[in-house]
């Protein structure tokens, strides 16, 4: 392991004010040395009091004097470097301890963060290997290894307080052991994932509120060579993952949730209005060739795919015989805004789904947008929008064919489209992508 990841970080205040003590200690000796040369000779009414000190020469003590200050300007230059050292080892792994936070801390992918622990863990101790096992509703599941044994082990449970791992959940303490075979707590069935002869083991809980969230469990190949600092470490970086962990299965689950209502949504949309069955996800995908085309940011590309999804939704409050009604169908950009914009995962494409009617020209609806103050993603959806309804035998009374539609776009480009998006999407659009 490297000398400043070795350092143990609580020992390092301690360290540095036992050396500016030695410093002082220094400084004093030098100081009341001289201090006693200086009134043994200049002041003679104590000359009497410290006659136990030898008669000595002007030149000697002159010579004395300077080999002190020399001896003493040593140690403390020697005692001031050892403590910028220390405090350089201590800034660089509050650095580092500041980076693997902030990139924990970050990612809301749930198997992309316990990969990032994982590989955090085993590199800052310079583990051999290492797993992650997270608490399930019967007990520990191993979801990510760093063995010779993954394939074997991946997904499988850790019945409650069995081997070092259950101990270690069950009883929220982490373990340092220098040689896992010989502890008592050790299971062949749980714990031979490494498949060593001898191993030394690091493990430790990732607590939360809520509980215990599951372990980190370290290996190496050989016995007691784990310290304190590594300890420390793991520990550290366990409290940041145990709760950056729970945000990532709330964001799964958030999302897993949005994409069941959306879909829920979607097979409302198609029930209620056969005639567009299929219309909303094909929109998605013409849009998204734009989006590629423009090089819009990924954030970007899966707002504009979501409010193309749903750019309909409001005709869901529409009578199924109203639908066509010119008055009611112009209502549905409007409708949609109103269901959508309450809902915190659908806020912020609300306005694309608003503004989709808009024409470039200032002549469209619901509020006769002009120009770029339509929001680009809903220029987007209404080129998508009127293409699948020009090609589609479901929508217009006499559907055109590729060539048909990609000219009635030009047609309007400048006037209903916005030109520039027009002009990309008919130089990346290809009649395969209409099948």
């Amino acid at each position: 392991m490297p000398e400043e990841a070795a350092t143990d970080i609580k020992s390092i205040i301690p360290e540095v004010r036992q050396k500016i003590r030695q410093l002082n200690v220094i400084a004093a000796f030098i100081v009341i040395t001289l201090l006693a040369v200086i009134l043994r000779y200049l002041f003679r009414p104590l000359s009497e009091a410290l006659d136990f000190l030898p008669d000595i020469s002007v030149t000697l003590i002159i010579i004395i004097v300077l080999i002190l200050s020399v001896i003493g300007f040593y140690m403390w230059a020697l005692v001031t470097r050892r403590i910028i050292k220390s405090l350089d080892q201590y800034q660089n792994r509050l650095n580092q301890i500041f980076t693997i936070t902030k990139d924990i801390r970050e990612e809301m992918y749930g198997d992309i963060l316990l990969q990032k622990i994982m590989d955090y863990s085993v590199s800052l101790t310079q583990s051999d290997s290492g797993a992650i096992l997270l608490m399930e509703d019967e007990g520990l599941v191993y979801k990510i290894l760093k063995t010779e044994k993954a394939a074997e082990y991946t997904g499988k449970m850790v019945p409650p307080g069995k081997g070092i791992p259950g101990w270690v959940a069950e009883n929220r303490t982490p373990l340092r052991i220098a040689d896992g075979k010989s502890c008592e707590r050790f299971d062949p069935e749980v714990d031979s994932v490494t498949g060593f002869d001898e191993m030394s083991v690091l493990c430790v809980p990732l607590v939360t509120k809520a509980g215990v969230a599951g372990v980190i469990e370290l290996f190496k190949k050989e016995a007691g060579y784990y310290s304190a600092g590594d300890e420390e470490m793991v520990v550290y970086i366990a409290d940041q993952a145990a709760a950056s962990i729970m945000r990532a299965r709330f964001y799964e689950d958030q999302k897993n949730y949005e994409i069941h209502v959306t879909d829920m949504l979607l097979e409302a949309i198609d029930f209620q209005i056969p005639e567009k069955a299929g219309h909303s996800k094909r929109v998605a995908k013409y849009s998204n060739i734009i989006a590629k085309a423009i090089n819009m940011s990924e954030d970007e590309k899966k707002r504009l795919y979501l409010a193309s999804l749903l750019h309909d939704v409001g005709f869901l409050r529409i009578k199924a015989d109203e639908i066509f009604n010119r008055d009611f169908y112009r209502n549905h950009p409007a409708i949609g805004f109103e269901m959508i914009s309450p809902i915190n995962f659908y806020a912020d494409i609300a306005p694309f789904i608003l503004h989709h009617h808009e024409r470039y020209d200032g002549t469209g609806y619901p509020q006769g947008l002009k120009g770029e103050d339509i929001p680009l993603e809903a220029r987007i959806i209404g080129i998508a929008e009127a293409f699948d309804a020009m090609v589609s035998d479901t929508s217009y009374k006499v559907p055109l064919n590729f060539d048909g539609a990609v000219e009635e776009l030009k047609r309007h480009a400048g006037t209903q489209f916005d030109f520039w998006l027009v002009d990309t999407f008919v130089n990346n659009m290809l009649p395969e992508h209409i099948q």
